[in-house]
């Protein structure tokens, strides 16, 4: 038995929402075993590790449903060590599972990258946990391809996907694409995959009817890539505002302007809300000259671009992505940290196991202090990652 004292523990609370439990201990193997009060713990003769919180936040491990690479690695290398060496790099950042992310690419391409993910999700890597894989693509609207690959669009045929149903858990797609034919979207969510309005061209009425008629309900990288708000044409942007549907924010202030982040929170009432990083290979790597999908990017801090100036896939990580939207909103940490635990494990049908600290779920925590900083992040019950080694 392990345990973590003197930190902030962030539980849910009588309304639903994470809340601050201080003067406790945190007893966990694999599984999260009890949380005692901190003078009960000298009663415990099975504790043989502690890990001293230093009154930092010991918060459930990130989940990121939106990561294309870091570190020089991308999902989409045929290379079987991107995805282990993306593992180790996301715990670092305090990520404990996450969806490799493929781009619009040829078949070929695409199901090599997929067996890299099924391949990953058997081993036992030391390092952020993988549950599954998210398809940006290639089912998307030229119009609004970012930069994505013209030449591999495709129609959406559920076919090409069945294969590997196991490990596909969300999909991004252009709905004005189907041309009224939902039995896609049918196919997916009978087999328990998300469907996302994405790269598309849907105005308000077609993406409300996606949303609200036919259970489309995750919306990709809000704002980028879609119609936006306009007070005589909301778009895609207002729909997304406008109903339930799970919007991913890049909280970069890049991708999307600090006031329009407080828009959102205002505008979705604090829930209904995940953050990405939408992050490519570059991320961690510096400034330089980089790829995505095929194309040349070139990053300057927090920008990266295509030759052509088109924003690209991000180099943020989980950690600022958390402390910019806390600045951004004002909001505590404790409801920002929500929008990458408990909403995605809700989203994804695994709140059940992650996504919250509860006895009896799988000890994936980290620990981090008021500036997002990881002091330690632990994935099953086993340390990943800890600051400074």
């Amino acid at each position: 038995m392990k345990a973590i004292i003197n930190g902030r523990i962030l539980a849910v609370g009588e309304d639903g929402h994470f809340t601050v439990l201080a003067g406790k201990a945190l007893l966990y193997d694999t599984r999260i075993e009890a949380i005692i009060p901190y003078e009960k713990l000298t009663e415990r003769e099975d504790v043989l590790e502690i890990i001293n919180a230093g009154g930092r936040y010991v918060s459930p491990g990130f989940i990121n449903m939106h990561i294309h690479g870091c570190g020089g690695a991308d999902t989409m290398d045929d290379d079987a060590r991107a995805i282990p060496l993306m593992q180790r790099l996301q715990a670092k950042t305090g990520v404990t599972s996450f969806l490799p992310t493929t781009m619009t690419y040829d078949f070929p391409s695409i199901y090599r990258a997929l067996e890299h993910v099924r391949t990953a999700m058997r081993q036992d890597t030391p390092g952020a946990g993988i549950l599954g894989c998210h398809m940006e693509g290639p089912f998307i609207n030229v119009a609004h391809k970012g930069a994505q690959a013209a030449t591999n669009i495709a129609k959406a045929d559920f076919a090409r996907i069945a294969p590997y149903k196991d490990i596909v858990k969300l999909i991004t797609l252009a709905p004005e694409e189907l041309g009224g034919d939902y039995r896609f979207v049918e196919e997916c969510r009978s087999n328990g995959i998300l469907v996302s309005i994405g790269h598309s061209s849907a105005d308000y009425a077609g993406a409300m009817e996606a949303i609200t008629q036919h259970g489309v309900r995750h919306i990709t990288h809000l704002f980028n890539a879609m119609t936006g708000l306009h007070h005589r044409k909301p778009g895609g942007v207002g729909a997304a505002l406008d109903s339930d549907a799970v919007c991913e924010l890049i909280a970069d202030n890049v991708h999307v302007h600090p006031a329009a982040q407080r828009i959102v929170y205002a505008a979705k009432h604090g829930e209904n809300i995940v953050l990405i990083t939408d992050s490519m290979r570059a991320c961690l790597m510096g400034d330089g000259e980089s790829e995505l999908g095929g194309q040349c990017v070139f990053v300057k801090g927090q920008v990266a671009t295509l030759a052509d100036g088109t924003i690209a896939g991000s180099v943020l990580t989980m950690d600022r992505a958390v402390n910019n939207f806390a600045s951004n909103t004002g909001v505590s940490l404790p409801r920002i940290v929500e929008l990458v635990t408990r909403v995605p494990a809700q989203e994804l049908g695994v709140y059940d196991s992650i996504g919250v600290i509860s006895i009896g779920h799988q000890a994936d925590l980290t620990i981090f202090d008021d500036a997002v900083r990881i002091m330690v992040t632990i994935v099953a019950g086993r340390t990943v990652y800890e600051q400074g080694r």
